[in-house]
């Protein structure tokens, strides 16, 4: 078995930032929207085996151009619209990274079981004594946003949970969760620390990593704190567990919190807009004591 080998990375141009500090990866190369963008340079690499964890138009794209031998991550998306639209589970009970490292068993590649990576650079650690002083000896990150509305509790609902807890809170996010950070911030107080839209995600990891813990929906930032073994009180909403993207190894402490037994939960492998049911309870009836 190969033990020392290149390791290149395809991905798009704005996620190369999440990827360049990692010392394990070779070269990242990078599009904007399609795969011609660098096909000709990805063949002069002369690879000789291609690792598909995404299995979509662009990456059957990339294997037919470079034509060499491949593995193709299984999506399970029929098992995902059996679960959405029976609530019916014929998915694995494994999580997606275990499922990630089964598409290269073959090269013999084995999980180390120490959890995920995240590497951020030096220069874009954040000093604790450059946030306010009621934050500089401890705090919880609280991660207001979600790429779909159906994954993130109301904003009332966040006020009311911010208000039960006693200690300094720091809300992450990016700018477009700056308006909501705002008002929470003005609902709750001085123990309030609104850092949304002020980080990049580099900076905003620093400031999972030097939390005590961390809340959170589903998104990039509570796999970032898996990552650090953070603490993580991880909230769903319209998705389940069952679909694998818990945190992965993170702090034995940490939990999950949603709405059990909802007869209309999930109702989407990725979220709405709005509510389909109009009465939003996979969020409304979130116990607000769990946390």
């Amino acid at each position: 078995m190969q033990t020392d080998a290149e390791i290149h990375f395809l991905t798009k141009q704005a996620f190369k930032g999440i990827l360049e500090h990692n010392p394990y990866i070779t070269k990242i190369h990078t599009i904007e929207k399609e795969v011609k963008e660098v096909m000709q340079q990805l063949k002069n690499e002369q690879f000789d085996f291609v690792v598909d964890l995404h299995n979509n138009i662009r990456s059957v794209l990339v294997k037919r151009g470079l034509g060499k031998p491949s593995a193709s991550f299984k999506k399970l998306n029929f098992q995902k619209w059996i679960l959405v639209n029976f609530n019916i589970n014929k998915l694995p009970a494994e999580h997606i990274v275990d499922r990630y490292i089964n598409t290269v068993a073959a090269l013999g590649i084995k999980n180390d079981n120490k959890g995920l990576d995240y590497f951020i650079p030096e220069k874009e650690e954040i000093l604790l004594t450059t946030l306010p002083k009621t934050h500089q000896n401890g705090y919880i990150g609280f991660v207001i946003g979600a790429k779909h509305f159906t994954k993130q509790l109301p904003i009332e609902k966040i006020i009311s949970i911010c208000k039960k807890i006693d200690k300094p809170i720091i809300l992450l996010g990016g700018k477009e969760d700056v308006a909501r950070a705002q008002t929470i911030e003005a609902s709750v107080g001085k123990h309030i620390y609104n850092a949304c839209g002020k980080y990049n995600l580099n900076q905003s990891a620093s400031l999972v990593k030097q939390a005590s813990k961390i809340i959170t929906h589903d998104t990039g930032l509570m796999h970032i704190a898996a990552a650090f073994k953070k603490e993580i009180i991880s909230v769903w909403g319209n998705t389940v567990p069952a679909f694998g993207f818990t945190p992965y190894l993170p702090s034995p402490t940490s939990k999950i919190v949603e709405v059990k037994n909802l007869s209309c939960r999930p109702c989407s492998k990725i979220g709405y807009d709005k509510c389909p049911k109009g009465h939003f309870n996979c969020m409304m009836k979130i116990d607000e004591h769990a946390f």
